[in-house]
């Protein structure tokens, strides 16, 4: 064959591609085109303009497989080192996250265990989990700091961030966490450390390349809207973008302090009052929904869905992948539970593990299955989209696409680059 147009083309598929209004944007037999990663042409497999073996380089049928972009997680902080597996049997035994993180345990005790390992073995703690969320879908991941709390222990965690990127060749978007929870050295010593994460610790990881975004956890065992408002002054100094762990356990207004901001998201959000949804609304601040961590918490108090859904305040799921209060390592799984748990619908869920997390992250280039977008994306062992939310457990990703390659072909990066 002679000069093909495109690279790839898939044919005889459902295409689920969220690029429109209409239910799951779907095409029934439909075919995609891939060409230099991107997605080149999408619609009926009828409309092709030319006979299908004399457009592509490869040509492959489906057999009406279902195909979605790639999944995108949106909040988690899969970097840590070991795991807090007691704390679930202290929750089960009566004790609530609070007491947990009160008597030492929490936040503070991942913290000592990130500290105590080297980049290493963070990474080879860390690989696995981004390996499953990649098996189950995951094209592009937001990972988050937050576990160090002084500058070298968030410096190895982000460097870490960066080099599962490399290493899985996906997309990883990282956060700075500095404001997660007060560390030990500085317990009467607030203002200090607050003042170290905005004055020192933020700008000197900006400048190394290694923050995208910066996050703070707005609560009252995290930090106030004041504080919050202050690394939110330093995040805007340096010209990156702000998300927010906002009304997980209370309302304190953070999701209307991060909409301030111009924010990408708030996410929990249980306690989000109607004047934290209008400011939402008005930014375009996305909500970030976490039923992986309310699942594991025995929460009761439901995020304020209807209103969200009211004010059309886009939704966005994840699974909040961490170490003590969600060990979520399927997004897939997320999206299910937000329909059982949270009553939204397959499509609703579907999205927000698409489009609306994409939003979530500043990536407009992906989430749909549409011209010009990156070519990540899924083919599943399913025929209809809610088969997605509908199967709990279990692998339906048949083969997963990143930039137009599936990754089993994807060359392996290159050792002494990767290596941090």
């Amino acid at each position: 064959m002679n000069d093909p147009r495109w690279d790839r083309l898939l044919l005889n598929a459902t295409l689920a591609t969220f690029a429109d209004d209409t239910p799951y944007g779907l095409i029934r037999h439909g075919a995609i085109a891939l060409h230099h990663g991107r997605i080149t042409w999408v619609g009926r497999q009828d409309e092709l303009p030319d006979a299908p073996d004399a457009l592509a380089a490869t040509v492959e049928s489906l057999d009406g497989a279902l195909v979605t972009p790639g999944l995108i997680d949106c909040h988690t902080h899969l970097v840590f080192g070991g795991n807090r597996a007691h704390e679930f049997e202290l929750r089960l035994n009566g004790a609530s996250y609070e007491d947990i993180a009160r008597a030492g345990g929490g936040i503070a005790s991942s913290v000592n265990a990130t500290r105590a390992a080297s980049e290493q073995q963070l990474f080879e703690q860390s690989l696995p989990r981004a390996r499953a969320l990649l098996a189950d879908g995951v094209t592009t991941l937001e990972i988050k700091s937050g576990y160090g709390l002084e500058l070298d222990s968030e410096r190895r965690m982000l460097r870490v961030a960066r080099r599962l990127g490399r290493e899985l060749s996906i997309t990883v978007r990282t956060s700075f966490l500095g404001l997660h929870a007060l560390p030990p050295e500085y317990k009467d010593r607030r203002d200090e450390y607050v003042a170290l994460v905005c004055d020192d610790m933020l700008p000197t990881l900006a400048a190394e390349g290694l923050v995208d975004a910066v996050d703070a956890f707005c609560e009252g065992i995290g930090f106030s809207r004041e504080e919050t408002r202050r690394v939110f002054e330093r995040a805007r100094q340096l010209g990156l973008p702000v998300k927010l762990h906002a009304e997980q356990l209370s309302d304190l207004g953070g999701a209307a302090l991060v909409a301030e901001y111009g924010g990408l998201s708030a996410d929990h959000l249980e306690h989000l009052s109607e004047a934290g949804i209008a400011a939402m609304a008005q930014a375009g601040t996305v909500a970030v929904l976490l039923p992986g961590a309310f699942y594991a918490l025995r929460e009761t108090q439901l995020p304020p869905v209807a209103a969200l859904r009211e004010q059309r305040v886009p939704i966005a799921i994840a699974t909040d992948c961490n170490p003590g209060t969600s060990p979520l390592l399927s997004l897939r799984l997320a999206a299910g539970m937000a329909c059982t748990l949270f009553r939204l619908s397959p499509e609703e869920a579907l999205r927000g593990v698409t489009v609306n997390a994409a939003r979530a992250l500043g990536q407009r280039d992906r989430g749909t299955l549409a011209a010009g977008q990156r070519a990540d994306l899924v083919v599943w062992n399913a025929r209809q989209p809610a088969e997605l939310c509908y199967w709990i457990g279990g692998g339906l990703a048949r083969r997963v696409y990143v930039a137009g390659e599936p990754v089993s072909r994807r060359k392996p990066p290159n050792r002494s680059t990767s290596a941090a």
